[in-house]
């Protein structure tokens, strides 16, 4: 493989990791969103005894797991369940009196942002593998091709 063609495969899957990467923490944030969704319709559902919040908690349930399964293809476990529950428990607790008959103190607030903080840091730690290292060999058929093209190597 000459090298021209070899920097542009190098290209193109740093390209597709990047956007992979991109694509995994949207849906990881979609799964946030849904997870919001799903604590505050358990919460208005009484115990499960309201039955519109109760359906409405069914499919947030089912919305959020899907699009964590998504994010998770590519995210480590670690990584997006933590930034998955952080964004549902921010999110429950700031809209939460919105909803309910719930207060948001400022102490409250300190350790939501304490947790927003956690999870902007689990993001950056979340970097992918430089490209030299992200890219592996094709695997040999043991055709003539590859061999030729071990040797031009």
């Amino acid at each position: 493989m000459s090298n021209a063609a070899q920097n542009t495969a190098t290209a193109t899957s740093t390209a597709t990791a990047k956007n992979s990467s991109t694509n995994a923490w949207l849906s990881l944030l979609l799964a946030g969103v849904f997870e919001i969704g799903y604590a505050l319709a358990v919460g208005g559902s009484e115990g499960f005894t309201v039955l519109t919040w109760s359906l409405v908690a069914v499919v947030f349930f089912l919305l959020t797991l899907y699009a964590l399964s998504l994010a998770l293809r590519t995210i480590d476990v670690s990584i997006g369940y933590a930034v998955w529950a952080g964004i549902g428990a921010v999110g429950a607790a700031v809209l939460g009196p919105l909803f309910f008959d719930e207060t948001l103190t400022v102490a409250k607030g300190v350790w939501l942002a304490v947790i927003i903080v956690g999870v902007i840091w689990l993001k950056l730690a979340d970097r992918t593998k430089p490209a030299a290292e992200a890219v592996a060999p094709a695997p040999s058929t043991g055709r003539l091709a590859d061999r030729a093209d071990a040797v031009r190597a």
